[in-house]
Protein backbone atom coordinates (compact mmCIF):
# COMPACT_ATOMS: atom_id res chain seq x y z
CA UNK A 1 0.00 0.00 0.00
CA UNK A 2 1.31 3.62 -1.28
CA UNK A 3 0.72 6.94 0.51
CA UNK A 4 -0.47 9.45 -2.80
CA UNK A 5 -0.14 12.58 -1.67
CA UNK A 6 -3.26 15.49 -3.54
CA UNK A 7 -3.92 18.54 -3.66
CA UNK A 8 -5.24 20.45 -0.24
CA UNK A 9 -2.72 18.33 1.90
CA UNK A 10 -5.12 14.94 1.07
CA UNK A 11 -3.25 11.73 1.32
CA UNK A 12 -5.04 8.55 -0.36
CA UNK A 13 -4.06 5.00 0.11
CA UNK A 14 -3.37 3.04 -2.54
CA UNK A 15 -2.75 -0.51 -3.39
CA UNK A 16 -1.34 -2.19 -6.32
CA UNK A 17 -1.14 -5.57 -8.20
CA UNK A 18 0.12 -6.75 -11.42
CA UNK A 19 0.72 -6.05 -14.63
CA UNK A 20 -1.25 -5.24 -17.99
CA UNK A 21 -4.17 -3.04 -18.44
CA UNK A 22 -4.64 -0.67 -15.76
CA UNK A 23 -8.25 -1.50 -13.90
CA UNK A 24 -9.33 0.83 -10.94
CA UNK A 25 -11.83 -0.71 -8.47
CA UNK A 26 -13.98 1.73 -5.90
CA UNK A 27 -15.13 0.34 -3.51
CA UNK A 28 -18.63 1.10 -1.59
CA UNK A 29 -19.38 3.14 1.32
CA UNK A 30 -17.87 2.11 4.96
CA UNK A 31 -15.37 -0.21 2.90
CA UNK A 32 -12.14 -0.11 1.91
CA UNK A 33 -9.68 -1.17 -0.85
CA UNK A 34 -10.22 -4.52 1.19
CA UNK A 35 -13.40 -5.34 0.10
CA UNK A 36 -11.56 -6.47 -2.88
CA UNK A 37 -9.24 -9.18 -1.67
CA UNK A 38 -11.03 -11.88 -3.13
CA UNK A 39 -11.50 -10.41 -6.62
CA UNK A 40 -7.93 -8.80 -6.79
CA UNK A 41 -5.43 -11.90 -6.81
CA UNK A 42 -7.89 -13.48 -9.50
CA UNK A 43 -7.82 -10.54 -12.00
CA UNK A 44 -3.72 -9.03 -11.03
CA UNK A 45 -3.13 -12.34 -13.03
CA UNK A 46 -3.86 -10.25 -16.17
CA UNK A 47 -4.17 -6.36 -15.57
CA UNK A 48 -3.11 -4.20 -12.98
CA UNK A 49 -5.30 -3.36 -10.66
CA UNK A 50 -5.11 -0.64 -8.41
CA UNK A 51 -7.66 -0.20 -5.60
CA UNK A 52 -7.56 2.85 -3.72
CA UNK A 53 -9.04 3.61 -0.14
CA UNK A 54 -12.06 6.73 -0.88
CA UNK A 55 -11.99 9.61 0.49
CA UNK A 56 -13.20 9.64 4.23
CA UNK A 57 -12.46 5.63 4.00
CA UNK A 58 -10.31 3.21 5.08
CA UNK A 59 -6.49 5.15 5.69
CA UNK A 60 -7.17 7.74 3.69
CA UNK A 61 -7.98 11.51 4.62
CA UNK A 62 -11.12 12.03 6.58
CA UNK A 63 -11.91 15.88 6.28
CA UNK A 64 -15.38 16.77 8.40
CA UNK A 65 -17.94 18.08 6.68
CA UNK A 66 -20.44 17.30 3.63
CA UNK A 67 -18.35 15.64 0.88
CA UNK A 68 -19.80 15.84 -2.62
CA UNK A 69 -19.31 12.65 -5.28
CA UNK A 70 -17.68 15.43 -7.70
CA UNK A 71 -15.13 16.02 -5.08
CA UNK A 72 -14.63 12.03 -4.68
CA UNK A 73 -14.18 11.73 -8.40
CA UNK A 74 -11.46 14.53 -8.65
CA UNK A 75 -9.64 12.82 -6.03
CA UNK A 76 -9.44 9.76 -8.42
CA UNK A 77 -8.30 11.83 -11.30
CA UNK A 78 -5.55 13.24 -9.40
CA UNK A 79 -4.38 9.45 -8.15
CA UNK A 80 -4.75 8.15 -12.24
CA UNK A 81 -2.94 11.36 -12.52
CA UNK A 82 0.01 11.03 -9.72
CA UNK A 83 0.15 7.15 -11.17
CA UNK A 84 0.43 7.97 -14.68
CA UNK A 85 -2.56 6.23 -15.98
CA UNK A 86 -3.26 8.17 -19.39
CA UNK A 87 -6.12 5.82 -19.60
CA UNK A 88 -7.82 2.95 -17.42
CA UNK A 89 -10.96 0.92 -16.89
CA UNK A 90 -12.77 2.21 -13.97
CA UNK A 91 -15.22 0.07 -12.09
CA UNK A 92 -17.21 1.32 -8.92
CA UNK A 93 -18.98 -1.03 -6.43
CA UNK A 94 -22.20 1.08 -4.88
CA UNK A 95 -21.02 4.00 -3.34
CA UNK A 96 -18.13 3.75 -6.25
CA UNK A 97 -20.32 3.37 -9.06
CA UNK A 98 -21.69 6.71 -8.14
CA UNK A 99 -18.23 8.21 -8.28
CA UNK A 100 -17.43 6.31 -11.49
CA UNK A 101 -20.28 8.19 -13.35
CA UNK A 102 -19.28 11.37 -12.46
CA UNK A 103 -15.71 10.59 -13.81
CA UNK A 104 -17.09 9.74 -16.85
CA UNK A 105 -19.60 12.31 -17.15
CA UNK A 106 -16.64 14.68 -17.37
CA UNK A 107 -13.22 12.63 -17.94
CA UNK A 108 -14.00 10.10 -20.41
CA UNK A 109 -11.22 10.78 -22.68
CA UNK A 110 -9.39 9.06 -19.61
CA UNK A 111 -11.14 6.18 -19.49
CA UNK A 112 -11.25 2.74 -21.88
CA UNK A 113 -14.33 1.60 -20.06
CA UNK A 114 -16.20 2.13 -17.08
CA UNK A 115 -18.84 0.02 -15.19
CA UNK A 116 -21.22 -0.03 -12.22
CA UNK A 117 -21.25 -2.92 -9.76
CA UNK A 118 -24.40 -3.17 -7.31
CA UNK A 119 -24.64 0.49 -8.15
CA UNK A 120 -27.53 2.73 -10.10
CA UNK A 121 -27.80 5.92 -12.49
CA UNK A 122 -30.54 7.22 -10.62
CA UNK A 123 -30.43 10.05 -7.68
CA UNK A 124 -31.77 9.26 -3.92
CA UNK A 125 -35.20 8.75 -3.92
CA UNK A 126 -36.67 11.53 -1.07
CA UNK A 127 -37.20 8.40 0.87
CA UNK A 128 -33.70 7.06 0.60
CA UNK A 129 -32.53 10.75 1.30
CA UNK A 130 -34.36 10.55 4.46
CA UNK A 131 -32.66 7.65 5.02
CA UNK A 132 -29.01 9.13 4.52
CA UNK A 133 -30.01 11.88 7.44
CA UNK A 134 -31.15 9.12 9.62
CA UNK A 135 -27.81 7.13 9.37
CA UNK A 136 -25.69 10.48 9.76
CA UNK A 137 -27.64 11.12 13.08
CA UNK A 138 -27.52 7.60 14.09
CA UNK A 139 -23.58 7.51 13.63
CA UNK A 140 -23.37 10.92 15.63
CA UNK A 141 -25.09 9.78 18.31
CA UNK A 142 -23.66 6.21 18.89
CA UNK A 143 -20.30 5.92 17.07
CA UNK A 144 -20.06 3.47 13.75
CA UNK A 145 -19.98 0.05 15.58
CA UNK A 146 -23.78 0.06 16.28
CA UNK A 147 -24.05 1.49 12.33
CA UNK A 148 -21.83 -1.25 10.53
CA UNK A 149 -23.55 -4.24 12.87
CA UNK A 150 -26.90 -3.39 11.79
CA UNK A 151 -25.78 -1.93 7.81
CA UNK A 152 -23.95 -5.30 6.58
CA UNK A 153 -26.05 -8.25 7.20
CA UNK A 154 -28.27 -5.99 4.75
CA UNK A 155 -26.42 -5.64 1.90
CA UNK A 156 -25.40 -9.84 1.60
CA UNK A 157 -28.06 -12.23 0.09
CA UNK A 158 -30.48 -13.34 3.57
CA UNK A 159 -30.93 -16.48 1.82
CA UNK A 160 -27.00 -17.73 2.18
CA UNK A 161 -25.77 -15.63 5.01
CA UNK A 162 -24.34 -18.53 7.13
CA UNK A 163 -22.59 -19.61 3.97
CA UNK A 164 -20.91 -16.38 4.14
CA UNK A 165 -20.30 -15.61 7.60
CA UNK A 166 -16.55 -14.91 7.57
CA UNK A 167 -16.96 -12.66 4.57
CA UNK A 168 -19.62 -10.77 7.31
CA UNK A 169 -17.36 -10.80 9.90
CA UNK A 170 -14.56 -8.99 7.28
CA UNK A 171 -16.86 -6.40 5.88
CA UNK A 172 -18.01 -5.45 9.35
CA UNK A 173 -13.79 -5.36 10.53
CA UNK A 174 -13.69 -3.04 7.45
CA UNK A 175 -16.32 -0.73 8.27
CA UNK A 176 -15.61 -0.07 11.87
CA UNK A 177 -12.29 1.22 10.67
CA UNK A 178 -14.11 4.09 8.50
CA UNK A 179 -13.45 7.55 10.03
CA UNK A 180 -17.28 8.76 11.73
CA UNK A 181 -16.58 11.93 9.78
CA UNK A 182 -15.98 10.05 6.28
CA UNK A 183 -19.12 8.25 7.07
CA UNK A 184 -21.22 11.34 7.06
CA UNK A 185 -19.28 12.91 4.85
CA UNK A 186 -19.95 10.04 2.18
CA UNK A 187 -23.93 9.65 3.43
CA UNK A 188 -24.15 13.40 2.57
CA UNK A 189 -22.53 13.24 -0.79
CA UNK A 190 -24.83 10.23 -2.19
CA UNK A 191 -27.86 12.51 -1.11
CA UNK A 192 -26.83 15.19 -2.82
CA UNK A 193 -25.79 13.14 -5.77
CA UNK A 194 -27.73 13.99 -9.76
CA UNK A 195 -28.86 11.95 -11.84
CA UNK A 196 -26.48 10.37 -14.54
CA UNK A 197 -28.88 7.86 -16.18
CA UNK A 198 -28.61 10.10 -19.26
CA UNK A 199 -25.15 9.94 -18.95
CA UNK A 200 -25.20 6.05 -19.21
CA UNK A 201 -27.30 5.92 -21.86
CA UNK A 202 -25.23 8.92 -23.96
CA UNK A 203 -21.63 7.20 -23.53
CA UNK A 204 -19.93 5.50 -26.58
CA UNK A 205 -17.52 4.20 -24.21
CA UNK A 206 -17.66 0.24 -23.27
CA UNK A 207 -19.87 0.22 -20.12
CA UNK A 208 -20.29 -2.97 -17.62
CA UNK A 209 -23.18 -2.90 -15.66
CA UNK A 210 -23.46 -5.94 -12.70
CA UNK A 211 -26.32 -6.54 -10.77
CA UNK A 212 -26.98 -9.24 -7.86
CA UNK A 213 -30.21 -10.83 -8.23
CA UNK A 214 -30.71 -11.03 -4.49
CA UNK A 215 -29.86 -7.11 -3.63
CA UNK A 216 -31.98 -5.77 -1.48
CA UNK A 217 -30.10 -2.34 -1.46
CA UNK A 218 -29.90 -2.23 -5.76
CA UNK A 219 -32.29 -4.33 -7.72
CA UNK A 220 -31.81 -5.16 -11.01
CA UNK A 221 -34.19 -2.67 -12.68
CA UNK A 222 -32.43 -0.02 -10.95
CA UNK A 223 -29.00 -0.70 -12.72
CA UNK A 224 -30.13 -2.03 -15.69
CA UNK A 225 -31.46 1.34 -17.75
CA UNK A 226 -29.52 1.27 -20.66
CA UNK A 227 -28.93 -1.05 -23.41
CA UNK A 228 -26.48 -0.98 -26.69
CA UNK A 229 -23.42 -2.96 -28.86
CA UNK A 230 -21.82 -1.20 -26.08
CA UNK A 231 -23.47 -1.90 -22.81
CA UNK A 232 -22.41 -5.81 -21.12
CA UNK A 233 -24.95 -6.19 -18.59
CA UNK A 234 -24.44 -9.03 -16.31
CA UNK A 235 -26.74 -10.71 -13.08
CA UNK A 236 -25.10 -13.16 -10.49
CA UNK A 237 -27.58 -15.05 -9.27
CA UNK A 238 -26.22 -15.86 -6.15
CA UNK A 239 -25.11 -12.41 -5.12
CA UNK A 240 -26.58 -9.42 -2.99
CA UNK A 241 -25.04 -5.99 -2.88
CA UNK A 242 -21.76 -7.73 -2.49
CA UNK A 243 -20.66 -9.60 -5.36
CA UNK A 244 -17.15 -9.28 -4.51
CA UNK A 245 -16.99 -10.84 -1.07
CA UNK A 246 -20.25 -13.65 -1.85
CA UNK A 247 -19.37 -14.72 -5.55
CA UNK A 248 -15.86 -13.21 -6.24
CA UNK A 249 -14.95 -15.98 -9.06
CA UNK A 250 -17.92 -15.23 -10.70
CA UNK A 251 -17.56 -11.56 -10.47
CA UNK A 252 -13.54 -11.86 -12.09
CA UNK A 253 -14.93 -13.88 -15.14
CA UNK A 254 -17.35 -11.05 -15.52
CA UNK A 255 -15.20 -8.07 -15.44
CA UNK A 256 -11.92 -10.35 -17.22
CA UNK A 257 -14.63 -10.83 -19.73
CA UNK A 258 -15.13 -7.44 -20.80
CA UNK A 259 -11.57 -5.90 -20.39
CA UNK A 260 -10.72 -8.86 -22.96
CA UNK A 261 -12.99 -7.51 -25.11
CA UNK A 262 -11.97 -3.54 -24.65
CA UNK A 263 -8.11 -4.93 -25.83
CA UNK A 264 -9.31 -6.37 -28.67
CA UNK A 265 -11.47 -3.29 -29.48
CA UNK A 266 -8.45 -1.20 -28.99
CA UNK A 267 -5.47 -3.01 -30.39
Amino acid sequence: MAKIELTDRFHMEVKEQGAGVPIVLLHGYCGSSDYWHSVVPLLSERYRVITPDLRGHGKSYAPNGAYTIEQMADDIFQMADKLHLEQFILLGHSLGGYIALSFAQRFSERLLGFGLIHSTGYADSDEVKQGRLKAVEDIRAHGIVPFIDQLVPSLFNQDRLERVEDEIRLAKAIGYHTPPQGAIGAALAMREREDRTAVMAATKLPLLLVAGRQDQKVKPERLFTTAGSNVTQAVIEDAGHMGMMETPEELNQIVSSFVHKIKITHT
